[in-house]
């Protein structure tokens, strides 16, 4: 089952999440739980930052190896008390990462 997480922007404004209700921070108020919506701690900028900087270190270090393209896939999931986390596939962290090299035409 799922409830709402209320998270503001930076601009003031705010967006409704939906999580599971056995995440950290998620707090029923009634039997049925019906219209609780959950008011998350940070902003989802702030909340967002560390997943932008793990983006950020993943990318660094896959340039390093001089692709022409890199692509990083992170899956995110917004909880209650932690924000932004990096979501689980199957048991593992979620990180997909695409490097492409292209041939040189030959001269």
């Amino acid at each position: 089952m799922s409830e709402l997480m209320r998270m503001p922007l930076a601009d003031g404004g705010q967006v409704v999440v939906e999580v599971s209700e056995n995440e950290p921070g998620v707090h029923r108020v009634s039997r049925g739980g019906n219209g609780r919506i959950e008011a998350a701690v940070d902003s989802l900028q702030v909340a967002l930052q560390p997943i932008r900087e793990a983006a950020e270190a993943a990318l660094e270090t896959f340039r390093k190896s001089g692709p022409d393209e890199v692509e990083i896939e992170l899956g995110v999931k917004l909880n209650a008390e932690a924000g932004a986390v990096i979501a689980k596939s199957s048991v593992e962290g979620h990180l997909t990462v695409k490097l492409t090299w292209r041939r040189l035409p030959e001269s």
